[in-house]
Order: C-alpha cells, then sequence, then structure tokens
C-alpha cells in the first residue's frame, strides 16, 4: 500500500477544510484552494485528520492514492503557511526589475524580457540580481518560477544563465587549445 496514500493528515488550527463530494476546499489564514479528485478515492475527514482511501488495487487507483493524498497536503500548507521559490541571476549584466505586477529580465538579449506575474502570485525583488516569488498554491509557484528560468537557463561553460535558488550546475571544461 501506498505509505503517502496512507498517510494521515493533521488539520492544523486556523484551516478548515470542506469535502463537497468530489470538490476538497480548504481555507486558511492566507487564501482559499479547491480541489476536483476522482471518483475512485474516498475522502474523509475523522477528528481533525484527513483520511484517503482506495477502494481496490488496480493501477489506476494505486496511482490516484498517493496524488490525492499529496495534493491535500500541500493544499493545506499552501493556505496556512504559504510557497516561495527564489531564482537568482548569474552572468554580467543579468538582472532583475521588478514593476508592480511585471517583471523585466535582462539576460543577454537584445531586448529586455518582461514577463507578466499571474493573479494569485506575488513577486518580491530581493536585490538585482535575485527575486522571490510566493503564493499559495504550490503548482502555480513552480510553474511560474520555471517559466521565469526558462528565458536563459544556466548553461554549463561559464555557468550563466538564471537559476534557482541553491541549484548547482555542472560546469564543463571547454575546448582545449589547438597545438
Amino acid at each position: 500500500m501506498s505509505r503517502i496514500g496512507k498517510r494521515e493528515l493533521v488539520i492544523p488550527e486556523g484551516v478548515t477544510v470542506n469535502i463537497d463530494n468530489n470538490t476538497i476546499t480548504v481555507k486558511g489564514p492566507k487564501g482559499e484552494l479547491t480541489y476536483e479528485k476522482s471518483d475512485v478515492i474516498t475522502v474523509e475527514e475523522v477528528e481533525g485528520k484527513i483520511i484517503t482511501k482506495r477502494p481496490n488495487d488496480n493501477k489506476v487507483s494505486k496511482q490516484l492514492h498517493g496524488t490525492t493524498n499529496a495534493l491535500i497536503n500541500n493544499m493545506i500548507i499552501g493556505v496556512k503557511e504559504g510557497y516561495q521559490k527564489g531564482l537568482e541571476a548569474v552572468g554580467v549584466g543579468y538582472r532583475f526589475q521588478v514593476q508592480g505586477n511585471k517583471i523585466n529580465i535582462s539576460a543577454g538579449y537584445s531586448h529586455p524580457v518582461i514577463i507578466e506575474v499571474p493573479a494569485g502570485l506575488k513577486a518580491e525583488q530581493v536585490s538585482n540580481t535575485e527575486i522571490t516569488i510566493s503564493g499559495i498554491d504550490k503548482q502555480r509557484v513552480a510553474e511560474f518560477a520555471a517559466n521565469i528560468r526558462s528565458v536563459r537557463e544556466p548553461e554549463p561553460y561559464k555557468g550563466k544563465g538564471i537559476r534557482y535558488k541553491g541549484e548547482y550546475v555542472r560546469r564543463k571544461e571547454g575546448k582545449k587549445a589547438a597545438k
């Protein structure tokens, strides 16, 4: 049986979970998230804990069991504490500028790249070369951070590009000089 699927999720103080047919709504101090679960998995709230169960050992129900549990856990953490992802620009002239709900990225192109911050997320400038993306939905925060990183992914020879905070870029040796 799935270890992630069978874990019991404790509902922290200040967070309410409402299970209505296939819709799970989680409300907390930071906001509200909803999830439309599959018919295969049953979700119950028992004594302040969320329990997910599957009816059989079919491949699909096994896959959905752990996934549903993990998504509900991410929703609970998101509305209670929130998620954030840091990005840093490495290279001469590489920088970020946050202007309202737009991020102006200088990443070695002949033009600046302007990306609009989606609703529900917040971009905060730490320094010229660092920004932090934050929000309550883990998937949306990570997806937006990945979109920013894809503007100029780190390259292995000089290490230049936009990378996640703390990401290690494996460096390669360049060509040898002709003899």
